[in-house]
């Protein structure tokens, strides 16, 4: 098993996170996105959209990050980390649908901007990331875990652009909730650290 990755992506660190929470072993593969290496043929073959993470499970390859989660829970028969009853497996898609898009426009983007100098408006773009992150705090002010008593992909999705939205200028002092949540994920066993950019880069 392989896994297409850069340091600095906090998709890519999901899907490290949760292999590393399974205990799978894989080849991790440095994709150098400032040297431009995922516009180039050879990975746009194996992701025409040009970006990571791409896992590739002996010739089976699938690019995006929830995709490659769901795929993973499924293939290890991990029911604990996504539930197959109907009402437990929508709970956790519907977090699944934030991270892809209220968190992905919010944390991700305000962070975008201090590190990579995205063109995006820190004053759209921070208050979009605390609109989230309230309604995220609200969840966990009553359950454990986004989707109840035990961790899913939800929160594997969810953890690494929330855990370091105070890189994009999203200050966590006032969401008590967040914080307690981010100290019992970093305490599972095989948790592993999304780093600061600066000692990733």
């Amino acid at each position: 098993m392989k896994l297409y990755s850069f340091r600095l992506s906090g998709h890519a660190h999901r899907v490290r996170l949760f292999l590393s929470l399974l205990g799978v072993q894989y080849e991790e593969i440095e994709v150098n996105l400032a040297a431009g290496a995922h516009k180039r043929p050879e990975f746009l073959a194996i992701n025409a959209f040009g970006q990571v993470p791409v896992l590739d499970d002996d010739g089976f390859v699938l690019p995006d990050a929830n995709a490659i989660l769901v795929y993973l829970a499924k293939k290890f028969g991990r029911s604990d980390w996504l539930p197959e009853d109907p009402a437990g497996a929508a709970m956790v898609q519907r977090w699944l649908s934030v991270a892809a898009g209220q968190l992905a426009h919010g944390p991700a983007q305000a962070r975008l901007i201090t590190i990579f100098k995205a063109p995006y408006r820190a004053e759209e773009v921070i208050p979009r990331a605390h609109a989230i992150l309230r309604l995220i705090d609200g969840q966990l002010s009553k359950t454990a875990f986004m989707c109840g008593a035990r961790p899913t992909i939800a929160d594997v999705a969810l953890y690494s652009y929330v855990a370091r939205a105070p890189e994009g200028n999203v200050e966590l002092t006032d969401y008590t909730s967040i914080s307690r949540w981010l100290a019992d994920i970093e305490s599972l066993p095989g948790f592993v650290e999304f780093p600061p950019a600066q000692r990733a880069a």
